[in-house]
């Protein structure tokens, strides 16, 4: 990579300017997105997530990081095949790609879908990036600023020169036409983070985060990081939500167990989470991630109900999440559940 290319003139490609607020940006709109929640092994897989958004005018499509099929080249391969619907990454993992790649791996899925993008960055667990990295990232905090900042200014088609202690950079992207816009966003789960996302994200993308926990901890964070880089507003909060409906034989316990099971033992989560008060040492911990609505069962009608305490909490875009009922009954049954509850959504104005 070099600096030779010129930043990009006027009539390059939109993309969303740094600080973009809820308000620009559709945070108004209270329809969900959906997210496929697994690491799939051919983007079939997907397929019906992603006519599902179609079908539906959901908010977005989005993937998580997958160790098997890429979630970029997935959801290319889904835009050729005709599934061209707004998407995001919530999040692929820093240590895998350098922030110019990203850049361009973003761009790409803009140019290639003709559909808007957010583009989400988290570091993973420290085993995982010190098994990558030369050294261990000594604050997470400041490796995401950094890496957060770069592929935001290569997409809005800066000549960037860097040299930190977690990348170095002196490069452009090169210039092409004009595509949908790409927001880039952080993971975000304790108030560190969500206090350098404030400062250098367009998105922050949360996990299992209970509604009264953004509001009083990660929204303010956001909202300070921002005014201490002299953004004019806080990003916004795109929050991944476990849902369910409750059906005959549906056992609520068994489904927030096979949810969020795995998460209650990463070290990052627990803690996010004893934070938010949920009683993880609790003699039933299903029966809390249910209680806190970390996990949210009901009908549509009652899910919609709860989720409209999140984006009263300040989120502007959720997640729906149906692991549980993907993992227990497969991907008909998750988009019948997801169907019924964006119809829910719609229909109480919410």
């Amino acid at each position: 990579m070099t600096a030779a290319h010129a930043p990009e003139p006027s009539s390059a490609p939109s993309s969303a300017p740094e600080g973009l607020s809820a308000a620009t940006s559709g945070g108004t709109d209270p329809t969900p997105a959906v997210l496929y929640p697994l690491q799939p092994d051919h983007p079939e897989l997907v397929a019906p997530f992603a006519e599902l958004v179609a079908r539906t005018a959901a908010r977005r499509l989005w993937l998580c990081q997958s160790f098997r099929a890429e979630p970029h080249q997935v959801l290319a391969h889904l835009a050729g095949m005709g599934h061209t619907v707004p998407v995001g990454t919530a999040v692929t993992l820093m240590p895998l790609r350098h922030p110019y790649e990203a850049a361009l791996q973003a761009r790409s899925l803009a140019l290639l879908t003709g559909q808007p993008v957010v583009a989400g960055y988290g570091i993973g667990t420290p085993e995982f990036a010190s098994g990558l990295t030369s050294e261990p990232y000594r604050s997470p905090r400041a490796a995401v600023g950094e890496y957060v900042t770069s592929v935001r200014a290569l997409l809005d088609g800066a000549s960037v020169a860097h040299d930190g202690p977690y990348h170095r950079l002196h490069a452009t992207l090169p210039p092409v036409g004009p595509h949908a816009p790409v927001e880039v966003g952080a993971g975000v789960l304790r108030p560190g983070m969500a206090r350098t996302a404030g400062a250098t994200a367009d998105v922050a993308i949360t996990w299992m985060t209970p509604p009264d926990y953004v509001r009083d901890t990660l929204a303010p964070q956001l909202a300070a990081g921002a005014a201490e880089a002299g953004r004019a507003a806080r990003p916004r909060i795109a929050t991944a939500v476990h849902v369910a409906v409750c059906r005959p034989g549906r056992d609520p316990r068994r489904l927030a167990e096979t949810a969020a099971g795995a998460h209650l033992h990463a070290p990052h989560y627990a803690d996010m989470l004893r934070r938010a008060g949920v009683n993880l040492d609790a003699p039933d911990p299903a029966a809390e991630l249910l209680r806190a609505d970390v996990v949210v069962t009901g009908t549509p009608q009652e899910i919609a109900e709860t989720l409209s305490a999140y984006r009263a909490a300040g989120v502007d875009e959720i997640l729906l999440n149906p692991t549980a009922v993907l993992l227990t009954e497969g991907v008909h049954a998750a988009v019948t559940d997801l169907e019924e509850i964006i119809a829910a959504t719609r229909s109480a104005g919410r």
